[in-house]
């Protein structure tokens, strides 16, 4: 372990502590939310709950197994819940975001929007948008 320049051991403890700790938060976080489509379907969410097909329709790419795949993994992971729903006959299942799930909407249009800035700056587009919220208004 490295020590500070004024010694002090105990500080130089607590720090590393932090370190770890926030490095483990950040591990936490990106198990939960990582893959290519776990934020996408979190985003679809935003709005309101959603049935798997109208999911599917707006996740253009994703097949049903994926799809139906990381439904399950966000459901373990408490960040969706599934809602039953008797609208007549046949039951239909929808999707909702838990308070915990709600809470990554920030998370999500800081990443849209660093995703954009890192886009403009690594493609030499100065004229990218660098701080629009346009997306959240077309999920």
């Amino acid at each position: 372990m490295s020590h500070a320049l004024n010694g002090d051991a105990d500080e130089d403890q607590v720090d590393d502590l932090c370190k770890k700790a926030f490095v483990l938060a950040i591990k936490d976080a990106l198990n939960v939310v990582s893959g290519k489509w776990k934020l996408a379907i979190v985003c679809t969410l935003l709005s309101g709950p959603k049935g798997f097909a109208e999911m599917e329709r707006l996740l253009d790419a994703i097949t049903p197994r994926m799809l139906s795949r990381e439904l399950r993994e966000l459901e373990v992971n408490g960040v969706i819940a599934r809602e039953n729903e008797v609208v007549s006959a046949p039951r239909f299942r929808k999707y909702a975001l838990t308070p915990s799930g709600r809470k990554l909407e920030a998370v999500i249009f800081a990443f849209a929007t660093w995703g954009q800035e890192h886009r403009a700056v690594s493609t030499g587009d100065l004229t990218a948008p660098s701080n629009s919220h346009s997306e959240k208004n077309a999920v």
